[in-house]
């Protein structure tokens, strides 16, 4: 199952609206296929290691860590494909939320005859689940919001100069991170005045996130969408509106670039899942810029609060990721 959800993490941010999922087939111990949700959404991870697999597959356990579709689509069932295929036994993390599964996967598998073992690595697999988990339930993306800045916690000095606060290292790090997810968003200040590419570059071909701009006034000339630069998206008005705008148009995983306005309002409704932050060893004093705007906390008690998940050195700065609670 630790094999089936690496694989499943290569379809974060290519994959929505569906979810990215990993599926990893095994027989008498030896590894006979492995698959993930494909670019789009298609192939399923089960169909591409059903695939790999050919007439290995008769026999076999299946790990995938999202319980298999039950309904038709633009393709077959996975759990019915599974039962074609002859699997013995099929092992998974999670059961779909989605009402059109929801069970009823595991119970096709069960009506064929196959043993079927679920929750294993169940909170792993939530994890890298979040985007498409949040959807389903809350009607909207996961967010993740992104801050470089000094130790001070400014991102840039008085007169507005901030290339570069942060190394190369961890500047790609951050493409890295836009690579695993469905959109990179920005405020319209902050598209005016910087005017950011908002794509993906240094990892070669791929499929660039959709660009966001939230904004009720008329964007500055951004790139048109192509081979390296995704569609763009204007959205407006409060943000748990927007949101559920983007998670109806089937985004999972938006990653928030800025700037300290659209930072704040967004924490201020709550909508924040995941903070990740780069620090570097420079000060820049309180005349520097601040990367959230005004909370208007009065109490300490009211502060969002988020649980640190990871840190770790990134070249000569250190990177943090913060969980909410």
């Amino acid at each position: 199952m630790r094999h089936a959800l690496a694989l499943a993490r290569r379809g974060l941010g290519n994959v929505w609206p569906n979810p990215a999922v990993g599926c990893v087939m095994v027989r008498e111990g030896v590894v006979v296929g492995r698959g993930w949700t494909q670019p789009g959404g298609r192939p399923h991870a089960e169909a591409m290691a059903l695939a790999q697999a050919g007439r290995a597959a008769k026999g076999a356990t299946a790990y995938v860590t999202l319980e298999p579709c039950a309904h038709h689509g633009k393709t077959p069932p996975c759990a019915e494909a599974l039962v074609r295929a002859g699997v013995a036994r099929v092992v998974t993390a999670l059961t779909d939320p989605d009402p059109r599964v929801a069970g009823r996967g595991h119970a096709i598998l069960r009506a064929a005859g196959i043993t079927v073992s679920e929750g294993v690595w169940e909170a792993e697999a939530r994890e890298v689940q979040r985007g498409f988990l949040t959807r389903l339930q809350h009607g909207r993306p996961m967010l993740t919001l992104k801050l470089a800045s000094s130790f001070d916690g400014r991102i840039a000095t008085a007169s507005g100069e901030s290339q570069w606060i942060t190394d190369a290292q961890a500047r790609r790090h951050v493409h890295a991170l836009r690579l695993a997810h469905d959109a990179v968003m920005v405020g319209g200040k902050t598209a005016r005045a910087d005017r950011p590419a908002l794509n993906v570059r240094g990892f070669g071909p791929l499929r660039q996130p959709v660009r966001i701009v939230v904004s009720s006034r008329p964007l500055p000339d951004l790139p048109a969408e192509g081979a390296e630069h995704g569609p763009l998206w204007q959205v407006s008005g409060a943000p748990e509106a927007f949101m559920a705008e983007l998670g109806a148009r089937g985004l999972t995983r938006v990653f928030c670039e800025g700037g300290g306005v659209l930072a704040a309002s967004l924490l201020r409704a709550g909508l924040v899942d995941q903070l990740i932050g780069y620090s570097a060893g420079v000060v820049l004093g309180s005349d520097g810029r601040a990367g959230i705007g005004a909370l208007g906390l009065e109490h300490l008690a009211d502060a969002p609060r988020f649980r640190l998940a990871e840190m770790r050195r990134i070249g000569p700065d250190i990177m943090h990721c913060w969980l909410r609670d």
